[in-house]
């Protein structure tokens, strides 16, 4: 249903994950997921602002310092991640060792096969087989 209101929201432009070690993150998003880096900044004192995303993709993850509550790390991301080969990435990502699912979810329609992942502070993405 449209309002008429022209200054809403046109797209997802971010997602972030507070991490204690960003290094840590880019290696891991870039070398064991495959995301390109793209954009590493400072911000305030010691911390940096990092993007990361898929080739071609227009939402980014953003890997920063937590915010003003310091926590970082065991958070359900509620990032759901596409891949057109779910038992391929799967045994890629397993292989690398990244912290998977033992085995891909398989639910039955409407539901795509799926499967978890972990980063290394034990944050959780999913992983679903575009159909």
């Amino acid at each position: 249903m449209s309002t008429g209101n022209t200054t809403g929201v046109s797209k997802i432009a971010k997602v972030i994950v507070p991490v204690e070690d960003v290094d840590r993150a880019i290696e891991f998003y870039t070398d064991r997921l495959g995301f390109e880096k793209r954009t590493d900044l400072p911000i305030g004192g010691n911390y940096r602002w990092v993007e990361v995303a898929p080739a071609g993709a227009d939402t980014v993850i953003a890997i920063c310092p937590p915010g003003p509550d310091g926590k970082v790390g065991g958070k359900q991301t509620g990032i759901s991640l596409q891949t057109a080969d779910i038992d391929a990435y799967h045994a890629q990502l397993k292989a690398s060792g990244v912290d998977v699912d033992a085995e891909v979810s398989r639910m039955g329609d409407p539901v795509p096969p799926l499967f978890w992942l972990r980063d290394p502070e034990g944050n959780a993405l999913m992983v679903a087989e575009v159909r």
